[in-house]
């Protein structure tokens, strides 16, 4: 088991597990983002699907608020760190199933959006894009991955409106697929895991690819200029 800071990396009878813990929002910051994407690389090579799961309770709250503070400069390569993220995750080649371990907000929200498959835990948690909330302009790769994935009556209340989902309506929006006690979603997530990891290759890289490629490429060409024009330095 290797472990990075804020990443921990199990192989599990061909399927990569990858715990995030980063603090009690479990947030994302750079340096988060840079090892999940190095962890997603490595289970391109190494492992048949993924597993991405967050702390007990707790997904993640979205990106680090301390980081924000720090200023424009860092608060832009963050989210632009974020947005790559999320694309690794939406365009990886192999199947990733999330479980949504507890609360996911804003960018924490978006990462579940971007797996293949997502298993959520049951109980009073929140499912939101906080943003319009907290007076936040969406970068564009939050609204487009949510447009690919939201039930069409759900996105403009989701995305607009800054609606509190709990888990059993979070299914009915189309952030989660299915939603089980807390501590069946490792299991579950594993089980679903194994079942994607035995579909054919290369066709399911390239069908997964053919699927999202009008997303990808357009959250692709615009990320950075699309940041920078939010987050002026």
């Amino acid at each position: 088991e290797v472990s990075m800071s804020f990443v921990s990396t199990d192989l599990q009878d061909g399927v990569c597990v990858l715990r995030l813990s980063h603090g009690k929002p479990n947030s994302i910051s750079e340096p988060v983002s840079d090892e999940l994407m190095a962890a997603l690389a490595e289970a391109e090579k190494s492992a048949d699907a993924v597993v991405l799961l967050g702390q007990p309770g707790m997904f993640s709250g979205g990106f680090d608020l301390p980081t924000m503070a720090q200023g424009p400069a860092a608060a832009a390569a963050m989210v632009k760190a974020g947005g790559r993220l999320l694309l690794s995750i939406y365009d990886h080649p192999k199947p990733i199933v999330v479980g949504c371990t507890g609360h996911a907000v804003a960018m924490g929200l978006f990462m579940v959006m971007a797996g293949d498959y997502r298993v959520g835990a049951a109980g009073t948690f929140k499912l939101l894009a906080n943003e319009t909330a907290i007076g936040m302009t969406l970068p564009t790769f939050g609204v487009e991955l949510a447009r690919a994935r939201l039930s069409k009556r759900h996105f403009d209340r989701v995305i607009v409106q800054s609606e509190l989902y709990d888990p059993e309506a979070a299914m009915g929006a189309g952030i989660l697929d299915e939603v089980v006690p807390p501590d069946r979603v490792e299991p579950v997530a594993l089980e679903h895991a194994a079942r994607l990891a035995q579909l054919k290759q290369p066709a399911f890289r390239n069908n997964k690819r053919q699927a999202h490629r009008e997303t990808v490429e357009l959250i692709r060409s615009t990320l950075d200029a699309n940041i920078d024009a939010l987050m002026p330095s």
